[in-house]
């Protein structure tokens, strides 16, 4: 089974998160696929959390390697579409990003973030949980 992968799903495993063993559960048996931004958005949320003094700068550093050793496959998607969805649906374009993915490949999604679930939902795209 193919599941398209937002990036809270890889930090919250790196990071020890309270839903590491759910998600790990809910994709022991899939191959992980994301769009091909998931390396940059890792990074600009990892900076976000140094710059919070969630993390510190090793612990950042030591989560990317941590990413990074995760298998995922990264693929290119129409950004034009992610855009039109982030308009009409009022989000981010990171995460619209993953939403076309899911729409783009026909595959399940599995996020942690509500309003992105939702907005699934809407376009009619399986989320994991």
């Amino acid at each position: 089974m193919n599941i398209i992968s937002d990036t809270n799903i890889f930090l919250a495993v790196v990071l020890d998160e309270p839903e590491k063993d759910k998600i790990i559960q809910l994709t022991s048996k899939a191959n992980a696929i994301s769009p091909d931004v998931l390396p940059y958005e890792v990074g600009n949320a990892l900076s976000a959390m140094v710059k919070r003094k969630k993390l510190t700068e090793s612990e950042a550093l030591a989560a990317l390697e941590g990413v990074r050793s995760i298998p995922v496959r990264l693929v290119s998607v129409d950004i034009h579409k992610a855009l039109k969805i982030a308009l009409e649906y009022n989000i981010y374009a990171y995460d619209a990003y993953f939403l076309q993915c899911a729409k783009q490949l026909s595959y399940p999604l599995i996020t942690l973030d509500q309003k992105m679930k939702q907005v699934a939902y809407k376009l009619k795209i399986e989320v994991v949980e």
